[in-house]
Formats: structure tokens, C-alpha cells, sequence
């Protein structure tokens, strides 16, 4: 492969690289421009696009004047361009099936009898956007979406699971389907089983595993069947709260019974096995990374080998056993420099690459890369708003919590300030089994160009870093889970990077929980608190989350993480509250639900409490919406102007 170069029309150039001055080190005078919000808030203009098998067009959800479309772009001739307007539905998801076709997911809050659930469904579109054909046979469930398989010889086949009744019956549990997507035609391939919601295929379009569950008994059972004719018959199972299959496949090997598994090893840490279906053992390991876990196995194109795996340290990495993309990736690395090129797609011969350029400090850009020519040309920037602008330095620091367990966090700086007495906004991420890494985080990006330091722990609980690390948060949330994040803010200020006067607690979700946590229980530390769609009542996220599917199963989970939830339940402590909090919250969240925030309000009010609430109508638990996004950076300017100002 030819050294990498810009070529015509690239922009590599442009993104020059952003070195992180050491804590306390001189950084330039001069603090960066403020940039509008409104660069920050715009939606991504491209996400998550994918070539065709030919590789001459492009497939990807692009922001039009704020709202989302699906594009189909002919590399050739972009003013060919197909963009299609959802309406109403979200898009969340789209594969090509062939070069004439693609499927897309779709989805939208819907009332069926008084009750509302979220409704999915699968709509093949032709490649040129002008034919829109329904999949399903009527009448159809809650979810009808569920791709297993893709033909790859051309035809346009595709295997979908799909749910032919909203509620439990015997069409409850979903059906497997055969469909032509050019026509919309299908054929039964696998009737419905009683508890398994989930079927998993083969690289032949087989159906050869599902995955059963009983809510009522917490018991698992695993159906295998080595033979396109077979029956299936349960090869595992597992029972008891907390309990789960060991062996569920990652990947269906061509030879009969071989498969490959993801699953923890002797330290915790998840690791590629080779697996024996018939007798349910796994070999010795494949693949792992010390010290952290693995996202995701790749697969080659027809399903059947594995070709790398992601897996994410300080940022996401790609280990290919691929050796011909893995000689692509080492070419990136070594051009690249501190941006990060990741291959995100490719045509079905390997000529074309889409390449993802980007890093924790630029959003980033997708280019075209073609092996034999070597170059990498740009296709589009995510966000042409922020191209060329000085944004924030981001590095991992780890500390030290109070009982001696390490800890890793994400510090962003704000450029061309010295690193000394900052303001500080400490803000955990959701989930919480989650975690940060140096990527792009537009919350984090608006706030350092405000002058703030922003840290984001990955506290006791998260995920990434093992199995018993994540366990740590058992039992510990509003806990130790939250003591981490005062242990966060101590480092900081010992370490002179903040100022102890001047520092917030921002976060959404589990980090919106954190945040009225640290209102109610933590007086001293922080002079104000933000929670976007945060929880402040935990046994009403019992009831919430306990009335939907395998409500007992979530029941468990709540249970699990502390012993008193109404003792870790802000909403209870209202009089408690010592700082000045905002809250958001949109009234279409279906993850947590807004009377979660409404509740707060109401006690915060009749506490006597200093507090804002912003209700965002059709806002979603994700900020979707640009306008939404436009409002959140308003609100938080606002109130961190007023009560923490850089």
C-alpha cells in the first residue's frame, strides 16, 4: 500500500492534530474563540454509513435542517441522491441486502388498546429511493425487525424475526421469515417457540440457536439444532436471579457443531473461545486484551469466519486477523498520527474502504479509500460547523478512590487556558454500565470551549474493564459508586487543575441520578448540579421498568443495586438539597420515564428548593431532536453562568 497522502479534494490536511499540554504545563495565552452553540448542538450530519456490496453508492442517516433522513448517495453522481423522510418514525437501523436493495428499521411510540409500546418495523427500499415495500404478514407484533441474515450471492433474501401479536399468545414469541425484499413475499422458516424471543442464524441462512427465557421462574434454556431439517432440542440452561446462559455463540463456524463465543475468563475479562455445540466446552482462548474487555467480534462478509475485533482502551481500537486489513490498519496508524482512521465498511471485493477519521478533539470525517490507489479521498465531515476550529485537548488520568480502587476518567481542558484553578464540571456518564473513552463528546467539547475542565470518571460499576470491575457497583449506587466522584473532584483540585470553589456536577440518566444524588448528599463539594432525564426515585423505576417484558428480570436488577433504594432515592430528601439544580427531561423519554423528573420538582418546590425545570415536548431520553440540543446548551450556558461562572 501506497504511504498515505491527501488527495483531491481532502481534507486531511485540515485536521491538524491537538497536543495535550501535561497537568500545570504553560498551554498558549490566549484562550480559544467561543464558538456558537449551535456548532456544538447540530446534528451529526452523517451517521453510521455503509457501502453497497458493489461499493458505488452510500446508505447512511444524514441531518437535513435538523431532522434525520436516510440517504442512499451514488458515489458517482451525488446529485442522484435519494433522501427519505421518516415522518414520525425514528430510523434506527439499515443494511444492504444486494446491490438493488436495502433494508431499513424504523420505529414509533404507538397505542394499541390504551396501552403504548414502542412498534418496530422492516422496509426494504431500492437503491435508487423510489420503490418503499413493507416486510411483515398480517397481522404483526411489537417488534418486526429483527434481521438474522443476508443472502450474499446476490439474491435478494433476508431472514427477520418478527413478533405477530402484541401480546402473549402463542404469536407472541416471534416467527422466523424468508423474505424477498424485492417483492415483499415471504415463506415461514421457524414457527414460533414458547420464551424464546431471539433466534440467531448461520452464515448459510440457517437458523440454528435461540435463547429462551422464563421471567415468572428466572430460567434460561438454550435450542440448538445442527441440521437446516432437525429439531431443535436445549443444550443449556440456567436458572436463578442473577443467573444467565454461559455459551451463547458469537459466530457459527462452517464445520457442523463449531462456533466461537465471547465469555469471561479466569480474571473476568471477556475473551474469544472456540466452542463445541454438542458438547458445550470451550477451547483454549483465541483472543483477548489484558486488562479490559472486548466490544464486538467482526465478521468476514458471508458470515462464516472471523476476520477482528474491537475492543476499547483509552479510545477504540480494531485488532484484524484479517491480514490484509490489518496492513490497511497499521498504514492508517502510522499516517494518521493522533487521528484515528477506523475501516467502517467496505464493497464485497475489497476495492472500495469507507474509513472513519476522527479523534476525541475533532469530530471527524468519512473518506473513500481505494488499496491500489493508496489515497484517502474525503466523502463528507460530520460536522462542517466545527471544521477548523480550536477545540479541546482530551487525555486518560486515572486516580485513586478513597478505598485504594483505581479509577480511570476522561479530562478535557479548555484550550489556551493555563491548566491551574479551572472551574470544574464533573460529569458521570449514564447507564451505569457504561463507560467514556477519548472520543468525540459534544457535551464535554461545548463546556471546555466555555473555559470549564471537565472530568468524566469511570467510576466502580462501568463497563469495559471486567466483569469484576462492573460487579464493584452492586449494591453502591448513591454509595460508593458516588463517593468515586467526589474522590474525582479531590484529585482535581488536589492536583491544582481546579478550583474546589467552582465546581458542578453535570450529567443525563444515571449521570442526571448522580448529579441530584451529589445535590442532596454531598453539601460542600459542588456549588450546582444538572441532570438531563435523570432518576430520582428508584423504586419508581421498579414499577416503571417491572410492567414491561421480563419486568422480573429488571426487578432484580433495581434490587441489586443497593440495599435501601429508598434510602438512595433523591426525590425522598428533597429538604436535603443544598445547591441550585437544573433539570430537563423530555416527555417522550421511554427509558425513564419524565414523571422521574416532575416528581423532583414537585418535592424541590415544596422544600423551598432553588431549582429549573425545562420540560422538552417530544423530547426523547437521547436529545434526537437539534432543537433539543440547541435548548440543552442553552439552558446549561444559563445556569452555569449564574451559579458556577468560568
Amino acid at each position: 500500500m501506497k504511504v498515505l497522502r491527501a488527495g483531491a479534494g481532502s481534507a486531511l490536511l485540515a485536521l491538524g492534530a491537538t497536543a495535550l499540554a501535561p497537568v500545570g504545563a504553560q498551554t498558549p495565552p490566549t484562550p480559544a474563540p467561543l464558538i456558537p452553540l449551535e456548532a456544538f448542538a447540530t446534528l451529526p450530519f452523517i451517521e453510521a454509513p455503509q457501502l453497497s456490496p458493489d461499493g458505488t453508492r452510500l446508505a447512511a442517516r444524514i441531518a437535513v435542517h435538523g431532522k434525520q433522513r436516510l440517504a442512499i448517495i451514488p458515489l458517482a453522481d451525488k446529485s442522484k441522491t435519494a433522501s427519505i423522510d421518516p415522518g414520525k418514525q425514528d430510523l434506527n437501523g439499515w443494511q444492504w441486502v444486494n446491490d438493488q436493495w436495502l433494508v431499513v428499521s424504523v420505529g414509533k411510540s404507538q397505542s394499541v388498546e390504551g396501552d403504548d409500546f414502542y412498534v418496530t418495523r422492516a422496509i426494504s427500499v431500492s437503491a435508487d429511493g423510489k420503490k418503499l415495500i413493507p416486510l411483515g404478514v398480517d397481522p404483526l407484533g411489537q417488534h418486526a425487525d429483527d434481521i438474522l441474515w443476508t443472502a450474499h450471492d446476490g439474491s435478494p433474501h433476508m431472514l427477520i424475526a418478527m413478533q405477530r401479536s402484541i401480546y402473549e399468545g402463542s404469536d407472541f414469541w416471534p416467527e422466523v421469515r424468508d423474505f424477498d425484499v424485492s417483492t415483499g413475499r415471504s415463506k415461514l422458516v421457524v414457527h414460533s417457540t414458547d420464551t424464546v424471543m431471539n433466534w440467531y442464524a448461520d452464515g448459510a441462512g440457517v437458523v440454528r440457536y435461540g435463547v429462551g427465557y422464563a421471567d415468572q421462574s428466572r430460567s434460561y434454556r438454550a435450542l440448538y439444532r445442527d441440521q437446516p431439517t432437525a429439531s431443535f432440542r436445549v443444550i443449556e440452561r440456567a436458572k436463578g436471579a442473577g443467573n444467565s446462559l454461559d455459551n451463547n455463540p458469537a459466530l457459527f463456524l462452517p464445520e457442523p457443531g463449531k462456533a466461537l463465543a465471547i465469555h469471561d475468563d479466569a480474571e473476568g475479562f471477556s475473551t474469544i473461545y472456540p466452542l463445541d455445540l454438542k458438547t458445550m466446552t470451550r477451547g483454549a482462548p483465541l483472543y483477548a486484551v489484558p486488562g479490559y474487555d472486548l466490544d464486538s467480534l467482526l465478521t468476514s462478509d458471508d458470515g462464516t469466519q472471523m476476520i477482528g475485533a474491537r475492543y476499547t482502551d483509552t479510545y477504540q481500537h480494531t485488532h484484524w486477523t484479517d491480514p490484509v486489513l490489518a496492513a490497511i490498519q497499521a498504514d492508517f496508524d502510522k499516517a494518521l498520527g493522533n487521528r484515528r482512521g477506523q475501516i467502517v465498511s467496505w464493497s464485497r471485493d475489497r476495492s472500495r474502504l469507507l474509513v472513519k477519521v476522527a479523534s476525541a478533539s475533532i469530530p471527524g470525517s468519512y473518506y473513500l479509500y481505494e488499496p491500489k490507489e493508496g489515497v484517502l479521498h474525503l466523502l463528507v465531515q460530520i460536522n462542517n460547523q466545527l471544521a477548523g476550529k480550536q477545540l479541546a485537548p482530551v487525555k486518560t488520568i486515572t486516580y485513586k478512590a478513597r478505598d485504594g480502587l483505581e479509577i480511570h476518567a476522561i479530562l478535557t481542558l479548555p484550550a489556551g487556558r493555563m491548566a491551574k484553578d479551572l472551574p470544574l464540571i464533573l460529569m458521570p456518564h449514564g447507564g451505569p454500565i457504561a463507560r467514556d473513552d477519548e472520543s468525540w463528546d459534544w457535551w464535554a467539547q461545548f463546556l471546555a470551549n466555555r473555559g470549564y475542565a471537565v472530568l468524566q470518571p469511570n467510576y466502580r460499576g462501568s463497563s469495559g474493564y471486567g466483569t469484576k470491575f462492573t460487579d464493584l457497583g452492586k449494591g453502591q449506587w448513591g454509595l460508593a459508586m458516588q463517593d468515586d466522584l467526589t474522590d474525582a473532584v479531590a484529585w482535581a483540585t488536589h492536583e491544582g487543575l481546579a478550583d474546589a470553589k467552582r465546581v458542578c456536577i453535570v450529567g443525563g440518566s444515571y449521570g442526571g441520578y448522580a448529579a441530584l444524588r451529589a445535590a442532596q448528599r454531598d453539601k460542600g463539594v459542588y456549588r450546582c448540579a444538572v441532570s438531563f432525564a435523570g432518576v430520582s426515585d428508584m423504586p419508581g423505576m421498579i414499577r416503571y421498568d417491572g410492567a414491561f417484558l421480563n419486568g422480573g428480570r429488571s426487578k432484580d436488577y433495581f434490587r441489586e443495586r443497593s440495599p435501601d433504594l429508598t434510602a438512595v432515592s433523591p426525590a425522598n430528601f428533597a429538604a436535603d438539597f443544598s445547591i441550585p439544580v437544573l433539570l430537563m427531561h423530555g416527555d417522550d423519554d421511554r427509558t425513564v420515564p419524565v414523571k422521574q423528573s416532575r416528581l423532583m420538582v414537585s418535592r424541590l418546590k415544596a422544600a423551598g428548593k432553588t431549582y429549573r425545570y425545562v420540560e422538552q415536548p417530544g423530547g426523547d431520553h437521547h436529545l434526537s431532536s437539534e432543537a433539543d440540543r440547541v435548548q440543552f446548551l442553552k439552558e446549561l450556558e444559563a445556569f452555569l453562568k449564574q451559579y458556577n461562572p468560568a
